[in-house]
């Protein structure tokens, strides 16, 4: 029986050596059959880091969120003959990410799941937003509805002040600015929004402030770039 290794990825174009450990990069040559959300992303990153000239070697089946639950459990022959790698497009596989589906399998049919060291865009940026690491949740994608997602702004916003608790969530690169225009006409002058974008790349951007003083910045927009968003009532 084989083993599942969840393998962390950059979070952009990264040298891949710059944001994970060598632990990472001497196991890949070691893995012959990777589960991936996109093969053209995964086969970019692993000849980025090390395998260039290799792989054509390596055997590569997709789960992404159009995989269903019999297109997961399909997988399970790859790990009943060898250990297998699973890679998300950028970030950690299994955290907000259909990866979750076999992990989950995996626990189910008694096979060793192994976490891999590497960067979470999410955790990145609630490191350095200044809000409150003790108590948060991750809120995934908001409504994509404006009306909808103005109303779930103000709930988010209501249960981060009755429990001191920062609110984590994510959007479609294409949505960001429609979000953060919604934030600052919809949520409190003293709500502290984290605008944390581009993390670990050269462009990174992460700024902390109330959504008054945010109010207050001409011009700003965040663009079509992966974005963490996090507020504290």
């Amino acid at each position: 029986m084989g083993r599942l290794f969840l393998i962390p990825s950059p979070l952009g174009d990264n040298n891949p050596a710059e944001v994970l450990p060598a632990s990472v990069l001497s196991l890949l040559p070691e893995l012959k059959t990777f589960v991936v959300e996109e093969v053209r992303t995964a086969r970019r990153f692993l000849s980025a880091a090390g395998l260039k000239g290799h792989i054509d070697e390596l055997e590569f089946h997709e789960l992404n969120e159009h995989t269903t639950a019999a297109g997961t459990e399909a997988l399970l022959p790859l790990l009943e003959r060898s250990d297998v790698g699973l890679i998300s497009e950028a970030g950690l596989p299994a955290v907000a990410d259909p990866g979750a589906a076999l992990v989950a399998l995996c626990h189910r049919k008694g096979i060793e799941v192994i976490p891999m060291v590497g960067p979470s865009s999410l955790m990145m940026a609630l490191m350095a937003s200044g809000l409150n690491g003790q108590s948060f949740a991750f809120r995934g994608y908001l409504p994509a509805k404006t009306d909808e997602r103005r109303q779930a702004l103000k709930t988010v916003e209501k249960q981060s002040s009755q429990l001191n608790q920062s609110e984590i969530f994510i959007e479609t690169p294409y949505r960001n600015d429609s979000l953060f225009a919604d934030m600052l006409s919809g949520l409190a002058p003293g709500t502290r929004l984290c605008i944390a974008a581009d993390i670990t790349l050269p462009t990174q951007l992460i700024r902390t402030r109330t959504i008054a003083e945010w109010r207050k910045v001409n011009g700003f927009t965040i663009g079509k770039r992966p974005c963490v968003f996090i507020i504290l009532a």
